[in-house]
Parts: C-alpha cells; structure tokens; sequence
C-alpha cells in the first residue's frame, strides 16, 4: 500500500473508533425533565393507543366525506394542541384487522382515550371506529411534536 492510502485508512478508523466512542456515552440524567415528563426510572409511562377501523357509514358524497375528514384533521390539531394525543397518523397499507390509523394518547385511562376520540366527527359520523389499547412506552414521545411543525410545509 501507498502511504496516502495508509494515512487515509488510519484516519477512517480514528474517525470511526471516535464516532463509536460518542455514540456510547451516556446523556446526563435529567431529573426535571423527566418529572415534567412523567418518566418511571426507566424513562418510560402508560399511554392509550386507539386504533381506528373502518367504520359502518359508506357515505358516498365527497363533499360530506371532505368536511368530515377536514374536521378528523382539526380535531386531531387540537387534541394535539391540548397535549391530549401525541402520535397520530394513517396506515399506508390495507390489513387484514382494517385498521385505518393511529392515535397514542397521553392518558393511561381508556375510558378517557374513549371520550378524546369521541370528538372527532368521523368517528361521531361512522366513518370510522376504534379499538382501544393499553401501552408502555418512551416518556419523551410527545416531545417531537414540538419540532413536527419545523419540518412539515403544509398541513393536510
């Protein structure tokens, strides 16, 4: 080998060797944050997902079906907006359970998911319906929500 591609090679592995041994630090504990989060000692808490299916209404005018899935869209900003849900959003494919899309709520009470879903006016018109889950899961989720605003040009 040349000793450029000596030199070269060395420092790719430095630079790696490096890249590895900062990826292993740990952050610092941040005690504040995670009571303001409601983080368990591992950093975690309940959530309620609520899977929406597809509901019995077929409502064949696009008009309806538009200021319906325009409401959907409002009442989702505003549980958002409230700190009610965290992570919403459609699946891309069809399943074999017809699940349509997802809300994880910041509440480990079902019957409270029950009612935040309630609201919206696809689920009150039969657009839609939903099943509801326990989960555990990271503290931090609704934590990208104030960023999501930063990258997204539009809103649906």
């Amino acid at each position: 080998m040349k000793s450029g591609t000596l030199l070269l090679a060395g420092l790719f592995l430095s630079a790696f060797s490096f890249a590895q041994e900062k990826k292993a630090e740990k952050p610092k504990y941040n005690q504040e944050l995670a009571t303001s989060l409601g983080a368990d000692k591992y950093g975690m808490k309940p959530y309620t997902i609520v899977m929406l299916t597809s509901g019995s209404a077929k409502i064949e005018d696009k008009a309806k079906m538009g200021k319906l899935m325009k409401g959907h869209m409002a009442n989702i900003g505003k549980l958002a907006n409230e700190g009610k849900i965290v992570v919403a959003g459609p699946f891309l494919e069809n399943n074999k359970e017809n699940y349509r899309g997802m809300f994880i709520f910041n509440t480990q009470s079902k019957e409270e998911a029950a009612q935040w879903v309630k609201t919206d006016p696809a689920v009150q018109a039969g657009v839609f319906s939903y099943e509801i889950f326990p989960w555990y899961g990271s503290a931090a989720l609704p934590l990208y929500l104030k960023h999501h605003d930063e990258i997204s040009k539009e809103n649906p």
